[in-house]
């Protein structure tokens, strides 16, 4: 079963600290994505594995945008 980080906002992204096959637990920072001139960081929201991660440093995100998917 997958989960899925979606963005909580708009915005553009400054900054991954994870990639495919990494192990993440729950509250563990995966990005930061700047919004109205401030840093939002993103964690996970499971315990498990890294399966993808869909944007990049610089990359702009709309609303609900999957970003991360965790296994």
């Amino acid at each position: 079963m997958s989960t899925e980080i979606l963005a909580p906002m708009p915005g553009t992204i400054i900054e991954v600290s994870v990639k495919p096959g990494d192990a993440v637990e729950e509250g563990q920072e995966m990005l930061v994505l700047e919004a109205m001139k401030m840093e939002n960081p993103i964690a996970a929201t499971i315990d498990g594995t890294v399966k993808e991660v869909t944007v990049n440093v610089d990359d702009k995100v709309a609303t609900n945008q999957v970003m991360v998917v965790i296994e």
